[in-house]
């Protein structure tokens, strides 16, 4: 008879596999958990060193969170690669001229920015700019004057107003004697379908703008756009300085008018010399496509109906044109004649300078006198509807006074209508690339036309 098999010596194996799957799994459970532990400790070195470097202690005096500035090296690579952006910061800052300016201008991509930032480089200026590129019209545009500007070696930082890490950053590297703020939600009509646009960059960007200036050691002198739109529903011509501006016909108009009271505020506090500068309806190459001008001279090309307005009592609408160049000098004379800033640490130390001016042709045109001009130097006949002006805070007439300025600094438009536009079209058709039924004459006018401009 066979006796039964003996299990006993499988058991024990069993169990001591077991036990050896038991350890090594305990094993590698603390091998994980002491993985963990120092990838956590690592962790939070690394985010310790990065706080430490971009956030001195409030205690630092500003003697050391000046040494400290070239050590923040992370801050940078967040806005276009560290050292490489940091040079080209400053190469574009730097003047080339004894004694030049060095200007922050912001809206440098835009119309009025592109012209005056040429302007400043042309006369040995440093000029940095900045810009978000929005899609308020075409950013193909604002990225054709990017180009324009990079050929005269000015760099334009894209970034926001509302970045106030980048702007702090900025004045960290430069400092800059002059700001040329000209960054704004442009526009009347649009207010109604985008208001909070106009909030967000026309005030809150404002101030935070006049936050960092106001710290800034040393302070610059700032000139600003504002706008012949604060004048809103004013019936007195021509329009002056001196006349009310608290009936603003616009949520854009409110907003500058805004901008007018908040540099009030900040030069009697802090001490900033700011100039407000009002303009005038302003035109020419390279200029904004919803603007009038801009978008007839397209319509008008591709055989569209135009819209002309007129007022409800029948009457002609008009505007004071204002030719860029004529513009760039009035912002170029606010700027030379701008005082220095009186504060230090936050601080007004004096009275500083606080100034508002018009800047316009001084000689109102109708919108039918602007289309028949067109008409002439497209060699095409517009089709035209007369209708009466809706009420989106547009206004039936503007005309600028501008003696003031001429008495401060000498601003005195040279530009007629007729001269402007033929500027502008001869730029519009080479820049869209447009041939035939436009006059052979386009072809011959001025070299001094700023089709490159």
């Amino acid at each position: 008879m066979m006796s039964p098999p003996d299990t006993s010596k499988a058991t024990k194996l069993e169990r001591y596999n077991s036990y050896i799957r038991r350890v090594n799994s305990t094993k590698l459970l603390a091998a994980s958990s002491k993985l963990l532990f120092r990838v956590t400790v690592l962790v939070a070195l690394v985010l310790i060193f990065f706080f430490t470097l971009n956030y001195p202690p409030l205690s630092e005096t500003k003697e050391q969170q000046h040494h400290a500035h070239p050590t923040r090296f992370l801050s940078s690579a967040f806005y276009g690669g560290g050292g490489a952006w940091e040079k080209q910061v400053r190469h574009s800052s730097t003047p080339h001229r004894p004694h030049g300016f060095s200007v922050l201008v912001t809206g440098a991509a835009g119309f009025v920015g592109t012209h005056c930032s040429i302007a400043l480089r042309k006369r040995g200026d440093g000029v940095l700019g900045l810009d978000n590129f929005n899609s308020y019209y075409d950013p193909s545009l604002k990225r054709a004057r990017q180009k324009l500007l990079s050929k005269h070696q000015i760099f334009i930082v894209e970034g926001d107003l509302n970045d106030a890490e980048l702007l702090a950053k900025l004045f960290d590297i430069v400092p800059f004697t002059h700001i040329l703020h000209l960054a704004a939600q442009a526009g009347v009509r649009y207010a109604m379908k985008n208001p909070q646009s106009y909030v967000k960059s026309n005030i809150a960007g404002f101030v935070n703008l006049l936050e960092v200036a106001k710290s800034a050691d040393p302070q610059p002198s700032i000139v600003w756009a504002s706008s012949s739109s604060v004048y809103g529903l004013n019936t007195q011509n021509p329009f002056s300085e001196s006349h009310r501006t608290d009936q603003p016909a616009s949520l854009y108009a409110a907003t500058k008018k805004a901008g007018e009271e908040i540099a009030h505020t900040y030069n009697h506090i802090y001490g900033l010399s700011i100039t407000g500068l009002r303009f005038f309806t302003v035109y020419g190459p390279w200029g904004r496509p919803d603007m009038a001008y801009f978008f007839f001279t397209k319509d008008i090309l591709q055989g569209k109906t135009i819209n002309i307005y007129e007022t409800h009592d029948g009457k002609a609408v008009a505007r004071d044109f204002t030719y860029i160049d004529d513009v760039v000098k009035g912002c170029l004379g606010a700027l030379d004649t701008a005082q220095k800033s009186t504060g230090t640490g936050g601080k007004k130390r004096a009275p500083a300078q606080l100034r508002i001016y018009n800047l316009g042709n001084t000689s109102p045109v109708s919108v039918g006198k602007l289309v028949g001009i067109l008409e002439s130097l497209l060699n095409v006949k517009a089709k035209k509807h007369v209708i009466k002006m809706p009420r989106n805070g547009d206004v039936p007439f503007t005309h600028a006074n501008v003696s003031l300025a001429y008495r401060d600094f000498g601003y005195k438009p040279t530009t007629d209508l007729a001269t402007g536009l033929r500027k502008f079209v001869k730029w519009y058709v080479s820049y869209y690339g447009i041939e035939s039924r436009v006059k052979k004459e386009m072809n011959s006018s001025s070299n001094s036309d700023r089709t490159d401009e």
